[in-house]
């Protein structure tokens, strides 16, 4: 699928992202003074040490402008359910849900626009596109309020029927632990399809074993949590039409894109896996991952009014006001919303881009790295779905080590690179995953490559001695020139 690249921006551009900026893309120079100068903020951001963006373990932000910094702190007092109290936090929020509801294609409602300069809803949570929407803390509170809307829908269908209403199921593939949480809290059947060989997620082919009258909903992963890979949401969809047609079961999907629904819109735009296919009723997602902002913001929003039940809404009338409410949590602080608005407000579509072509090209230039190291086969190498690499050990058993070695070998180095078996039937199957994230830049991903090299020395071929560690160091830049020598520059010596 051909990714759509954004123009150049120049070097002297005061507006561009930092991590989105020229030097970013490129490995700094290490022995060699550069011909040209570099705008002072994006040096400074790029020559940090000790920080988090070295745990390439986690989807989470790890790094905001001092803008976002200003903006929580000055929001650190606002709570986000007092609606009455704080409206123009409370409009903020109905405008995050605007834009994303025209970010994923909800149905249009027949009124307003949404070319981005409509009016609020003043504190609502339905856009001018029709659908319904909510913030919330993190896209697992998400998650779980999608999984109820599917089993309160389900179960009112079934009663409107006269049918039993006791054995509601929910049909998955390989799922972050929120969505194991969801059937046990909330007494749903969950039914988790296993990983076929070759397989990075669930397969549309696998549903129809799965599903049954009893089925509440199909899950999505657009991005699966342990592959990073997109599953074929549309191609789930056609199979669950079939079922329809065949059986009389109609079954809805909720996607969870908790990373990918802030990366297909910009990356893969023409991928069709939101509120475009008519059996989608719900979406969840991560503002706090690819959404650009800081930790603690999620958001839920469903197609139209009719997905989302009434009966799950409550008005609160004891704050000042009467305000509706769905939520898992109450009080939380509004920080995180208003610097998502401000993510969308700085970056606009095209900063976006920018931001997730940085990541994709990083992640790809890493997938390099790593196919050239022989003891790994890639599994995902950063095309297509998020900007990330997982790769396994080509002959576990003839390794010498295993990834678990490796990772704390890393560890040694500040890395955090995240060692574990593949779920459901692939157990035996253990994969390390890399995630490119905003803040982390092209230097950064050349030195872990360089501690890749490093680490696989240390487990091959044991640790260096006291002399020969310092006489040449694992300074970044070296490459392997053979059994037991490295080149730095011109500098040669065992290691």
């Amino acid at each position: 699928m051909a990714l759509h690249r954004a123009k150049e921006t120049p070097a002297d551009d005061p507006y561009a992202d930092v991590f989105a900026s020229p030097m970013s893309a490129h490995v700094l120079p290490k022995h060699r003074m550069p011909d040209e100068h570099a705008p002072p903020e994006v040096v400074y951001a790029l020559l940090l040490d000790g920080n988090a963006a070295q745990n390439l373990a986690t989807f989470c932000t790890t790094w905001s402008e001092d803008q976002v910094h200003r903006l929580m702190n000055e929001c650190v007092d606002k709570n986000m359910i007092d609606k009455d109290e704080y409206p123009q936090t409370a409009e903020i929020e109905a405008r995050c849900v605007s834009v994303l509801a025209d970010l994923w294609h909800a149905p249009s409602s027949g009124g307003g626009s949404s070319d981005g300069d409509d009016e609020g809803s003043g504190g609502g949570g339905v856009g001018p596109r029709g659908a319904v929407g909510c913030s919330t803390t993190g896209s697992s509170e998400a998650a779980m309020l999608g999984g109820l809307a599917l089993k309160w829908r389900w179960r009112a269908r079934r009663q409107a029927r006269g049918e039993p209403v006791d054995r509601p199921n929910i049909v998955a593939g390989p799922v972050q632990v929120c969505w194991e949480k969801f059937p046990r809290y909330f007494d749903v059947e969950l039914r988790q399809v296993p990983l076929e060989p070759g397989a990075t997620g669930l397969r549309a082919e696998q549903v129809a074993a799965y599903v049954d009258e009893n089925t509440s909903g199909v899950v999505a992963i657009l991005g699966v949590t342990f592959t990073c890979a997109y599953e074929p949401v549309a191609e789930i969809a056609a199979a669950l039409d079939r079922i329809e047609a065949e059986r009389g079961w109609d079954v809805p999907i909720h996607v969870d894109p908790a990373s990918g629904g802030f990366v297909a819109p910009f990356l893969h735009p023409d991928l069709v896996w939101d509120f475009r296919l008519d059996r989608v009723a719900s979406i969840n997602a991560s503002g706090h991952k690819y959404g650009l902002a800081p930790l603690g913001v999620g958001w839920a929003l469903w197609r139209d009014a009719d997905a989302l039940p009434a009966e799950l809404v409550f008005q609160v009338d004891y704050l000042g006001g009467n305000v509706p409410t769905f939520a898992l949590n109450f009080s939380r602080p509004g920080g995180e919303v208003i610097a998502q608005y401000y993510a969308f407000l700085r970056l606009g579509r095209a900063g976006y881009r920018r931001v997730q072509q940085a990541c994709a090209d990083s992640a790809r230039y890493l997938a390099g790295q790593v196919r050239q190291m022989c003891p790994f086969t890639l599994l995902y190498d950063g095309e297509g779905a998020l900007p990330a690499v997982s790769y396994t050990l080509t002959d576990p058993r003839g390794a010498g080590f295993n990834l678990y070695d490796l990772s704390d070998q890393l560890r040694m180095r500040g890395w955090q690179v995240p060692a574990y078996p593949l779920p459901a039937d692939r157990h035996e199957t253990v994969i390390h995953r890399v995630l490119v994230r905003h803040g982390v830049g092209r230097d950064e991903i050349a030195l872990l490559a360089d501690y890749l090299r490093w680490a696989l020395r240390r487990l091959t071929r044991g640790a260096p001695t006291d002399a020969e560690r310092n006489r040449l160091p694992p300074l970044s830049g070296a490459t392997w020139d053979g059994p037991g020598r490295a080149v730095v520059g011109r500098v040669r010596g065992p290691w």
